[in-house]
Parts: structure tokens; sequence; C-alpha cells
């Protein structure tokens, strides 16, 4: 896995997903951990109006591919993507 400059990375989260709240007291890794955690979750939308994780990540998946990012960049933000959707996926299944 690449090295992650995380305060770099969060900072190109913020260009692709720029109405998310993403000010916080903790460090530039847990604020994009949990910003993309919610977002899988899609903690951001009404309950009745909510998506699969998988329909979810496809859609983030998607986004990443497709904003003005650096090829390093989009590995970094889908690695992340994949790492939390199977956290959570493991988390649902216990």
């Amino acid at each position: 896995m690449l090295a992650m400059d995380y305060e770099k990375i969060l900072d190109e989260y913020r260009t692709i997903w720029n109405n998310r709240r993403l000010q916080s007291d903790q460090s530039p890794e847990d604020i994009l951990r949990e910003a993309i955690q919610r977002d899988l979750k899609d903690e951001n939308s009404h309950p009745r109006a909510r998506r699969t994780l998988m329909e979810k990540y496809y859609l983030a998946t998607k986004r990443i591919l497709e904003a003005s990012l650096t090829s390093e960049s989009k590995i970094k933000l889908l690695q992340l993507h994949m790492e939390l959707a199977e956290a959570i996926q493991d988390e649902a299944g216990k």
C-alpha cells in the first residue's frame, strides 16, 4: 500500500465532496476515515432514502475516478474506500 499523506488526501477528498462538513479537532487521517465511513454507510441521507453499502461504494468509486485528481490520489482514496467498505461488511457479518 502506498504511504499516505492524509492532509493532502483529505484536501483532495474535500474537492470531490464539497458540501461535506469535514472540520474537527481530530487528525486528518481520522477525519478522512470517518467521512468515508459515514458516506459508505449512507449516514448523510434520510433513513428511508439510504442505499446499500455496495451502491455507495460503486458511486464513490465512480466519483473518484471521474474527479480531476492525480492518479496517485485516486489510488489512495480508492484503497481507503475499499478498506473501510470491507471493515463495514465484516462488522455487519458478525
